[in-house]
């Protein structure tokens, strides 16, 4: 009875372990179907890229960023005089331009904006929508491409100014058009090209052109965490403005502290929206006409998404 016992022991042993022999292969199978199944799902997942760049200017130029969808974005910039006005200046500290916008996500795409300049006591405003956003995955689109268009107005008294009559509110007007394409090349560098048409209802001289048309390039560097090296520039192309300005060229950091990106910058530019910054830089870069300026961005939700 005890023989029967030990073979009915084996014999159970032996059928438990052809059991699991046979059970280990169909779960390896079973594993190996389920990671192919979640490979080919997440190759043919598109996944919009983020963060090209940190806020929704680079230095002076706009970048491909918007609000988010509700999101209200207090923009405060400040531009000192510049570096060689010499100590009695306080190398520019004394002087200051500063402007104060708002931009509101209407949607994910699409935002406006108001804004007022204190110099030439100039208000604006602008619409952005992003026609295009850059992803990765399946049929990845290798960039995003922002549309940006914007009026100006000029509410300084002239006659007080330069002893000339007074300017008609449409000849005040400026306006600004521009398709913002940046690529985020990988977590580091973002780099942006700005094709602009800046048209201007009244100029000074019979030489100087309505329109203007420049060539805009930006970039983004990620150095730490927090911390990235940023620069844009305009070339205006050849003409009256070409020959009697200079192309605008900022130089700065981005720091990123909680809630808002603290921008500090140098550039030979003045002005902070396009109708001065793009056809009427007066500065020299490389002779020490360069303004030290910062621009702190505060985001408030408004709309919170459901």
């Amino acid at each position: 009875m005890r023989r029967h016992f030990y073979a009915n022991f084996c014999f159970s042993g032996l059928l438990l372990a052809g059991l699991l022999a046979l059970a280990s292969p169909a779960r390896a199978q079973t594993d190996l179907l389920r990671d192919l199944e979640k490979q080919t799902t997440d190759s043919t997942k598109r996944e919009a890229v983020a963060a090209t760049f940190k806020g929704t200017h680079i230095i002076n130029a706009q970048s491909v960023e918007t609000p988010g969808h509700g999101t209200l974005a207090f923009l405060i910039q400040h531009r000192f005089g510049t570096l060689n006005s010499g100590a009695y200046e306080f190398f520019g500290l004394d002087q200051a331009v500063l402007r104060l916008s708002f931009e509101y996500g209407l949607s994910d795409r699409l935002a406006v904006g108001v804004g007022r300049s204190s110099q030439e006591k100039t208000f604006d405003g602008f619409l952005k929508y992003r026609a295009l956003r850059q992803t990765s995955g399946a049929r990845p689109v290798p960039v995003s491409v922002t549309l940006f268009a914007s009026s100006a107005i000029t509410t300084l008294k002239f006659n007080e100014v330069a002893n000339t009559a007074e300017r008609s509110v449409g000849s005040r007007m400026d306006y600004a058009y521009q398709v913002l394409i940046a690529r985020k090349f990988n977590s580091n560098l973002s780099v942006q090209l700005m094709p602009t048409l800046i048209h201007r209802n009244y100029v000074a001289l019979a030489g100087m052109q309505n329109d203007v048309y420049s060539i805009g390039a930006g970039l983004r560097q990620k150095l730490t965490k927090r911390v990235a090296l940023t620069a844009d520039y305009f070339y205006v192309l050849p003409g009256y403005v070409a020959d009697h300005f200079h192309n605008a060229l900022g130089v700065g950091f981005d720091i990123e502290t909680g809630g808002h990106v603290f921008q500090l910058h140098v550039t030979n530019s003045k002005g902070m929206t396009e109708k001065f910054f793009v056809p009427q830089t007066e500065g020299n870069f490389f002779k020490g006409d360069i303004y030290f300026g910062f621009t702190v961005a505060r985001n408030f939700t408004i709309k919170s998404q459901l």
